[in-house]
């Protein structure tokens, strides 16, 4: 069992980025050692949380020892655990070894997730009402391709006036019977208190979780609210083979623009 390297210190408070990684995705086996430039996909995600200002540490969960030499390899912090049914399960354990107060579940499939998106999620722990045990980023899908929101792996969500989850699902939610819906989509992007997340782990899967296979369907179903917080989405979650070519497709423009910049406060160093 690694221990994690701090990423920022920030008062007493401690949050705490946990990456869930597994093996055996149906849909992709290893993505998170898949290529992505010349790094695997849990690296990039795990950049992002360092580029986080809210986040006091950041470590990779995973039960594969595969995925545990890679994050040895990279100096990343990794700590092993058992086999769970989700992600979020999968962090629970870890927060059991790890002294903090809160604990950001920021999905291994995310490589371009934005940073700003990790603390908007951190900070809207702070003053939750009783009865909200987490809180979820989502994006607008206004714009997108209509293959984006019939998409099954696009999980579509709908909130009530304050911004509470309704329902998450896989198909398009609301149903256009009348009129022009917007889609909003669910980003692996959840935020709970040590205490949420407790209530979490000692929760059953619903009819519903495991109907959709989205985790955050059991908070719902036990009858507890989930805060929705909408940020940027900040590019595409790797699903599928498909979506990494995708992903270096959308990586390509990024590198180019970060060498840019470099070159150019250089240039204006030396002048």
């Amino acid at each position: 069992m690694a221990t994690t390297t701090a990423v920022a210190r920030i008062g007493a408070r401690r949050h705490i980025a946990v990456i869930p990684c597994r093996w055996g995705a149906s849909r992709f086996p290893g993505k998170p050692l898949a290529v992505l430039g010349d790094k695997p996909v849990l690296w990039h995600v795990y950049q992002r949380c360092l580029e986080a200002k809210r986040l006091d540490d950041a470590l990779v969960a995973t039960d594969d020892q595969r995925i545990e030499d890679a994050c040895r390899d990279l100096g990343i912090p990794c700590m092993m655990t058992g086999e769970h049914p989700t992600g979020t399960d999968r962090v629970a354990e870890c927060a059991d070894h790890l002294q903090g107060d809160a604990f950001i579940n920021v999905q291994g499939d995310e490589p371009f997730i934005d940073p700003a998106a990790i603390d908007a999620v951190s900070e809207a722990l702070t003053g939750l009402e009783a009865g909200v045990l987490a809180v979820n980023a989502f994006a607008a899908l206004d714009g997108a391709p209509v293959a984006a929101v019939l998409d099954h792996n696009t999980v579509k969500v709908v909130t009530d006036h304050q911004g509470n989850a309704l329902m998450f699902s896989r198909q398009p939610i609301p149903y256009p019977r009348s009129g022009q819906a917007s889609y909003l989509r669910q980003l692996g992007l959840y935020a709970f208190t040590h205490q949420g997340l407790g209530t979490f782990r000692r929760l059953r899967q619903g009819p519903l979780e495991q109907a959709e296979g989205i985790e955050m369907l059991r908070l719902l179903e036990h009858g507890h609210r989930v805060r929705m917080i909408r940020v940027d989405a900040g590019g595409i979650a790797i699903d599928t083979p498909e979506d990494l070519a995708r992903a270096h497709a959308l990586l390509e423009p990024r590198r180019t623009n970060t060498v840019s910049d470099v070159r150019a406060s250089t240039s204006r160093r030396s002048s």
